[in-house]
């Protein structure tokens, strides 16, 4: 991880521990570069990648400031999309999570999947469902299709824990970037099952492409959020 990261890392969980709380200002740029004995520009890299999450807020002629959320699910659970795509482990890192595994199959995939990972229909994809609970609470039910020869050596355990922590520190690979879509759907028996939710309340569905750095796709995803306590956020930058 380097320098810039562990910094955004610690100021994230100072604001997760309440000693930042929503509406309060951050230590200026000096007092953080005394604090974490850093250059300002690897502390404005930390600061601005705070920003890019939705976690703080830069005021001009005034300091940065933690945002201030609407409500309790929004401050437990927001994800902006660039926090989203750290991973839903990473995203909650120190807090309690769970996985649990509903699928874990080999199989080939269909055209469109084969498709959208740029691969044949006779080759072979990880076909994975999994929910991901949150001190508790189930959140997530993840539809995830991943290719063998690119993603190798996927275990059970590995699916209990973080697939991006595998793909980066195990296999060496880099993602990149994924291109994403959002949509209301009705959830299925299974999702309300295992979400524990009633058919009235719809599912917030979050279908996915993830890239590595060389343009390859290595994941396509499909995840049905419960809307009740998930916040998706979007940051524009100009």
């Amino acid at each position: 991880m380097l320098k810039y990261q562990q910094i955004a890392e610690d100021l994230r969980q100072s604001i997760r521990d309440g000693e930042f709380l929503p509406g309060a200002q951050l230590p200026l740029e000096k007092e953080l570069c005394t604090r974490f004995d850093a250059s300002r520009m690897t502390i404005k890299r930390a600061v601005d990648e705070l920003v890019n999450q939705g976690l703080v807020v830069k005021r001009r002629g005034w300091g940065t400031f933690v945002k201030t959320l609407n409500n309790k699910y929004a401050q437990e659970l927001s994800l902006s999309m660039e926090n989203q795509f750290a991973g839903f482990s990473e995203t909650y890192k120190g807090r309690e999570i769970h996985t649990k595994v509903l699928k874990f199959e080999i199989i080939h995939p269909s055209e469109e999947i084969a498709m959208k990972l740029t691969m044949s229909t006779d080759d072979f994809v990880y076909d994975i469902t999994r929910v991901r609970i949150l001190e508790d609470a189930p959140i997530v039910v993840e539809y995830m299709k991943m290719p063998i020869n690119l993603i190798h050596g996927i275990t059970k355990n590995i699916l209990e824990n973080s697939i991006y922590s595998y793909i980066e520190e195990k296999l060496k690979l880099k993602i990149q970037s994924a291109h994403r879509s959002i949509r209301a759907v009705r959830s299925t028996e299974l999702e309300r099952e295992e979400l524990k939710i009633n058919e009235d309340l719809p599912i917030l569905e979050v279908s996915q492409v993830a890239f590595l750095s060389d343009g390859q796709p290595f994941e396509y995803s499909i995840s049905h959020h419960r809307s009740d306590k998930s916040t998706f956020t979007a940051i524009s930058i100009r």
